[in-house]
């Protein structure tokens, strides 16, 4: 269509050069910083230590401070000290105000300020003139800012009196001068025909940090980049900036749907973080050289032998907002994962459902269209979960409404699917039709509800429906309302099995500049759209799965994806990647892609299968279906111009081979629920870049073509056209790893190359875990439930094995609020297999037993194997041992997974 032909011309979107602030920003050059501290303005207290620092020139003061919050978290935030009214300072992303802990002053002279740590570890070393912070670990720089004196802070002021009432002798005014306030963006910017007009004047900040001994930097998404973060050069930094971006491009910088603004930085000892909160348009420089190592108190002989240690120069520039940024100290990649959520949330519970797979396209046409597909999964034996209905099941692209025509009875048709155990998930995007007859859009304009235009009036956009107006999702009293129209009663034929996807979100304006909501346009409490641009997406999300919480009075987890997404997102679902195109390249990239967006907090996240635009090849399909039913969200969808592409569509070997990867997916569901649990009580990633595993590697570091899932599984999908071999790594001298559906120890280490054949991808289970399994997949998650288990248990070189499951009733909060939930815990362990509760506290009965246990790498072939259950009633097990591969199986066990027991070899 028309709408997307223009969406994919590149002069729609700003290069960094066409970006006002940036400019301004890249007219300070490294060097001496102008801002010095006002030593006798320093406070302490025991919240932080505060104090002025002073530009030598505007003579303009800002406040610092200065806080250590538990956990190994530094907080820097600078703010102007007497604004003329005040900044934009980010609201709910951070779950509470973090818990600080006391600095001291150890030592305060003409020159220096340094404060300590409680915990003796940390100091922070600030330096007078030129105003610079250093951040030491037991002696060691690990941080520095301002090093490069590129702290960045444009004051408020009030308007140029001229700007208003042109006189002739303003109007003769150079004109080169005119040219130059143009091109500095102060007041207005222009970009094509668009003009924004800043009310406030400039208000950009921005900040140099300098990572010591880094030269791996990894975050900031959404990039269709590499998992290592690229040296930016002029013009060309990393941005952060959510934008609709249909059929974007491969190795581009340009922010796409989504933005959290954490970047980590990652040497053989140690893990850093940087999370810079600001909402407001972001670009990030970053640039890695090697600096020689500085000695003073060594001989000249020593000096020249020195090595050279890597440094890695971030700069954060931002449209808006105060400097307020958090230093995550780690020291361990998990501990920066733990040090986000802690400010940020965990990544909330998914239904047990929503790792199942989901069948999704633009559009499925109408009631019998949704039933003939639901039917062609039974009659093709392949698993699925979840149908969607993309924007053509409204009426007239009226969100909360149904077409009359194509869907008579929508009730009905999600009680057939409830039968058959299944969900439904339908679209429901930020911008309202302008129709005063559509209860929804009259509701939110009689109450203000919208976000206006610089003039005061509701702001107006095209968007699907034709012309919109835009819900103000950062209005309480608005996210309260919106919530409440998701109740049974109002969301007309809405049921409880009925979830919701959140597309459009940055928000999109098509005809809009960068096809995006003016930055003028002004939300509640008077802010502008550029302080909140980047929480478009969250706030609605956030609404959207409180309303689905509260239609069933707050008893049962929601879920909702959401395409355009901030710090915090992980709190209220699902993301995914978005328009991507039917090619092998992106497929390759879907990978970094989302072990970035993992990194940052967000686990429940995946890329369509198969790719949104375009059609695939077969071979290409399959080779999706196969990543993606390892990785967290299991997509498949497609655009309304590509052809069908249901799983049966492409001949009977493929459909073979598709059903092939969804079954063993489903299979796997008690181990990537328990990763689940993990993530949301732990903070860990589900999808792991290696090096996060293996974090003294060298040369795990820049691995983004395989990746683990969980601590026990390596896969390496297939993303090269009639690949006969792909070359794999087994990180790990000392680690062992099996075929995972052979069985069979692989006999190297290192980088191995492996025949593939299209029937599956390499996956491997590391020797030292225990992967819980059911014995068979069934029809969707639900019909799963009575499933037994089986373990798979891979001995390390130790001969010991150690892994986890999680059980609870997949669907309801009643594992928070009353415990109803089991956590076990299994250990392999000199020749005995024993299962053993992790939590005390949590009880949940289910009938559920484990009736097989196949252990990999066994040395030799047992004499005889008995099972002892608590009450002390032994039992002999019929086993097999395969000598080829030294894997062992025990069968008919029936051991109750919620009881301890004993296994004997």
């Amino acid at each position: 269509s028309s709408v997307q032909d223009e969406a994919v011309d590149k002069s729609n979107f700003k290069k960094c050069n066409q970006i006002a602030f940036y400019r301004r920003q890249k007219l300070l050059h490294p060097g001496k910083s102008l801002y010095r501290v006002l030593l006798d303005s320093v406070t302490l207290s025991d919240e932080n230590v505060k104090f002025q620092i002073i530009h030598e020139e505007n003579k303009v003061l800002l406040q610092v401070e200065i806080y250590e919050i538990e956990g190994n978290i530094f907080r820097l935030k600078i703010d102007e000290a007497s604004p003329l009214r005040a900044r934009y300072k980010v609201p709910d992303v951070l779950i509470k105000e973090p818990t600080t802990q006391r600095l001291f002053i150890s030592h305060k002279e003409a020159g220096i300020l340094v404060l300590s740590s409680v915990n003796e570890d940390y100091k922070l070393q600030v330096t007078v003139n030129p105003f610079q912070v250093e951040l030491q670990s037991k002696g060691e720089t690990v941080m520095s800012m301002n090093s490069n004196g590129l702290l960045y802070f444009e004051h408020l002021r009030p308007p140029p009196s001229d700007s208003r009432k042109p006189t002739a002798q303003n109007e003769a005014a150079s004109d080169s001068s005119k040219e130059k306030q143009e091109d500095l963006g102060l007041w207005q910017e222009k970009f094509g025909s668009f003009l924004d007009i800043k009310a406030h004047g400039p208000t950009s900040v921005g900040m140099d940090f300098s990572l010591h001994g880094y030269d791996h930097v990894y975050g900031i998404p959404q990039h269709t980049e590499t998992l290592l973060l690229k040296n930016t050069s002029d013009g060309d930094a990393y941005r952060l900036y959510n934008l609709d971006i249909f059929g974007h491009k491969i190795h581009d910088k340009i922010g796409i749907y989504g933005s959290v603004p954490l970047l980590l930085a990652h040497k053989p000892n140690r893990t850093s973080g940087i999370f810079w909160l600001n909402s407001s348009e972001t670009l990030v420089d970053i640039s890695t050289k090697a600096v020689a190592e500085h000695t003073p108190s060594r001989s000249a002989a020593w000096t020249a032998k020195q090595r050279a240690v890597p440094l890695t120069d971030v700069r954060w520039m931002s449209e808006s907002g105060i400097i307020d940024v958090f230093l995550l100290m780690g020291p361990t990649a998990f501990d920066i994962f733990k040090q986000f959520a802690q400010l940020t949330g965990t990544q909330a519970l998914p239904p047990l459902f929503s790792l199942g797979y989901h069948q999704c396209r633009w559009n499925y046409e109408d009631e019998q269209d949704v039933k003939a597909v639901d039917a062609g999964f039974d009659a093709h034996d392949i698993p699925y979960d979840v149908i969607w209905l993309d924007i053509e099941h409204t009426d007239g692209k009226r969100y909360f409404t149904w077409d009359k025509q194509k869907f008579q009875n929508p009730r009905k048709m999600q009680e057939h699917l409830r039968k058959k155990k299944r969900k439904l998930v339908v679209i429901v995007d930020p911008h309202i039709k302008v129709d005063p007859s559509y209860t929804l859009y009259a509701q939110a304009k009689d109450k203000g509800y919208f976000v206006k235009d610089r003039n005061g009036q509701d702001f107006e956009g095209i968007c699907w429906p034709g012309s919109s107006c835009y819900l103000d999702f950062t209005n309480p009293e608005v996210r309260k309302w919106y919530a409440d129209q998701f109740a049974f009663k109002t969301h007309k034929a809405s049921t409880n099995i009925l979830f919701v996807w959140n597309d459009m979100n940055e928000p999109s304006v098509f005809k809009g500049a960068e096809l995006t909501m003016q930055k003028d346009a002004v939300h509640y409490n008077n802010w502008e759209h550029r302080e909140v641009h980047n929480l478009y997406g969250f706030y609605q999300q956030m609404a959207t799965a409180e309303g689905l919480i509260r239609r069933s009075s707050g008893k049962e987890r929601p879920f909702v994806l959401t395409r355009s997404f901030f710090a915090g997102s992980q709190k209220y679902g699902a993301v995914w990647t978005g328009d991507n195109t039917a090619e092998w390249s992106y497929l390759k990239i879907s990978i970094p892609m989302l072990l970035t967006i993992s990194m940052a907090g967000i686990s429940f996240c995946g890329a369509d299968v198969g790719g949104f635009i375009g059609d695939p090849e077969p071979e290409l399909l399959v080779r999706w279906y196969q990543a993606g039913a390892y990785q967290p969200f299991f997509r498949g969808h497609s655009n309304m111009e590509s052809k069908r592409r249901e799983p049966w569509l492409f001949g009977e070997k493929n459909t073979q081979i598709i059903r092939k990867a969804i079954r063993e997916r489903y299979v796997l569901l008690p181990y990537l629920y328990t990763l689940f649990y993990r993530a949301h009580t732990a903070a860990e990633p589900v999808m792991r870049s290696l090096w996060i595993e293996f974090p003294g590697k060298m040369e795990t570091f820049d691995v983004e073509n395989e990746y683990m899932l969980g601590n026990a599984l390596l896969v390496h999908p297939v993303t090269e056209k009639e690949a006969k071999t792909v070359t794999v790594l087994f990180p790990g001298s000392e680690e062992i790893w099996y075929d995972f559906r052979k069985f069979k120890r692989m006999e190297d280490a290192g980088t191995v190359k492996i025949p593939v054949t299209l029937e599956n991808i390499p996956v491997f289970q590391r020797g030292g875990t225990v992967i819980p399994l059911k014995t068979r997949d069934g029809k969707s998650t639900e019909w799963m439930i009575d499933i037994s288990y089986e373990l798979h248990v891979a001995l390390d070189t130790e001969a010991c094995a150690i892994g986890e499951l999680y059980v609870d009733d997949g669907h309801s909060f009643q594992y928070l609020h009353k415990k109803q939930y089991l956590y076990r815990k299994f250990t392999f362990h000199k020749n005995i297999l024993s299962s053993s509760c992790v939590d005390e506290s949590g009880q949940y009965h289910t009938t559920c037993v484990v009736e097989r246990v196949i252990v990999l790498g066994f040395g030799k072939q047992p004499t005889f194997v008995t099972a002892t259950s608590k009450d002390g009633k032994k039992k002999e097990v019929i086993f097999t041992y395969d000598t080829k591969t030294s894997a062992m199986t025990l069968e008919n066990l029936a051991l109750n997974v919620d009881a301890d027991w004993e296994i004997y070899i």
